[in-house]
């Protein structure tokens, strides 16, 4: 958790101090993005507690879950704002790119270790083969969620202030499949990329370490 902490300090000095060198306001939605990256793993932790308490509340711990759910895809959606990026008209492009990608590389791990222990939960509760399906619904589902953010230009929020806005929106991507197959691949490359990155940095944490052999007596 202090890595994390400390990860976010860093990315936060570095897009307050691009702000106050460029005069440009709009950076600080990088900030912003990284705060809704956090929620995820604050709801997770709710649900981790709420699971092992002796005195379990099923309301709370289903809402938790749910607000988990919906807030999720905020945590490897920073990756998309790399579009913000103009190569040949920012004269700081690399510094750029930097910033976005330690703002968006937190905000990834953030969100693995709210996917984490929420299938520590489900594995616990249904076992370790429901728990990998879990993910690889969560990943279907984060791709949908990233493309409604990115492309639609829905909020989680908003499924709270606009549901119906939301809803025909997600019912005209329904009712013509064929036509929106672009935004079908799109979903899918997001999916794909949160579930092999979930995957690689999941096998990354349990490495074994190296045993050291005894020394043969003489």
């Amino acid at each position: 958790m202090m890595t994390l902490l400390l990860a976010t300090a860093a990315a936060v000095g570095l897009v307050v101090s691009r702000v106050w060198l460029s005069g440009r306001w709009t950076h600080l939605s990088l900030v912003w993005n990284l705060f809704l990256a956090w929620l995820p793993l604050v709801f997770a932790l709710g649900v981790c507690r709420e699971y092992r308490s002796v005195v379990r509340n099923g309301w709370k711990l289903w809402s938790l879950a749910g607000l988990w759910l919906l807030f999720f895809p905020n945590a490897p959606y920073i990756f998309t704002d790399l579009i913000h990026l103009d190569f040949w008209f920012q004269r700081h492009y690399w510094a750029d790119l930097t910033m976005i990608l330690l703002v968006a590389l937190t905000g990834f791990l953030l969100g693995f270790v709210s996917l984490y222990l929420m299938q520590s939960v489900v594995a616990d509760r249904l076992g370790r083969a429901a728990s990998w399906l879990f993910i690889f619904v969560v990943a279907g589902l984060t791709g949908l969620g990233i493309y409604i953010g990115r492309f639609l230009r829905w909020n989680s929020w908003d499924v709270f202030v606009h549901p119906v806005g939301i809803s025909l929106d997600l019912g005209r991507l329904a009712a013509h499949p064929l036509v929106n197959a672009r935004s079908f691949v799109l979903q899918a490359l997001f999916a794909t990329f949160l579930f092999f990155g979930y995957l690689m940095l999941y096998a990354l944490t349990h490495l074994q370490p190296a045993q050291r052999q005894p020394t043969p007596a003489a």
